[in-house]
């Protein structure tokens, strides 16, 4: 578990969904190994061009974004608080998701807002924020190219990352920024419809780690038990 340049904590769906997801990605986040990506009907853009982007951090939803460990935490230290995290949280029921543009990219989202999964994540990054180490200069500059408001300002000085607690939208990518994002959107609620689960039940989160080469792992995986 050590040895990774950052460590996140997901929702990492399982079953026919995940088996969808990770094959239109090309990587399986749990196996940590590259997968054959489907020829999907009505696609404007191959597969693996439209998620070119994505495809590193595996099928996801991203609940405490990635970091780098804080100056004398280790990754034995953040399981176990992530572990204890989750132990005293309940699952959450979203009563349906559905595929969406999401400005230039698609993903998978709940249908309308749920606080249970806000409430979950904004906890989950306060209580997991003592391992994050701060942001570099540059990683700074780069989340402030994208043109944050002010409130997005003080949340990455604050918690390193721009869109956390209030201004968090859960979502699982499917693509990269594409021009057809409305074609890809029709598509790809085709190929997803037979394996979404409705409703869709988050009963835990998966610490994941980023190697080397920029690609994510899922190194464990808690259930929410509280």
């Amino acid at each position: 578990m050590d040895g990774f340049k950052r460590y996140g904590l997901y929702v990492v769906p399982e079953g026919a969904l995940y088996a969808a997801g990770a094959a239109l990605l090309g990587w399986d986040s749990a196996a940590g190994a590259p997968l054959e990506q489907p020829a999907i009907a009505g696609l404007p853009e191959s597969a693996e061009t439209l998620t070119a982007t994505p495809r590193k951090y595996g099928f996801h939803g991203t609940i405490k974004p990635p970091f780098a460990l804080a100056e004398g935490s280790d990754a034995a230290g953040l399981s176990d608080a992530a572990r204890a995290f989750c132990a005293g949280r309940a699952p959450v029921n979203i009563p349906r998701l559905e595929v969406r543009r999401m400005g230039g990219f698609v993903a998978l989202v709940p249908a309308a807002p749920s606080t249970e999964l806000s409430d979950l994540a904004g906890a989950a990054v306060a209580a997991l924020d003592p391992f994050r180490a701060p942001p570099s200069a540059s990683e700074l500059a780069r989340r402030r190219k994208a043109g944050l408001t002010e409130t997005q300002e003080a949340l990455l000085q604050k918690w390193g990352y721009p869109f956390v607690m209030e201004a968090f939208r859960f979502h699982m990518t499917l693509t990269g920024r594409t021009p057809h994002a409305d074609a890809v959107r029709d598509a790809l609620t085709q190929y997803l419809a037979p394996t979404v689960p409705q409703p869709f039940v988050i009963d835990s989160l998966a610490l994941m780690g980023e190697d080397d080469k920029g690609f994510f792992h899922l190194l464990h995986r808690y259930p929410l038990s509280g």
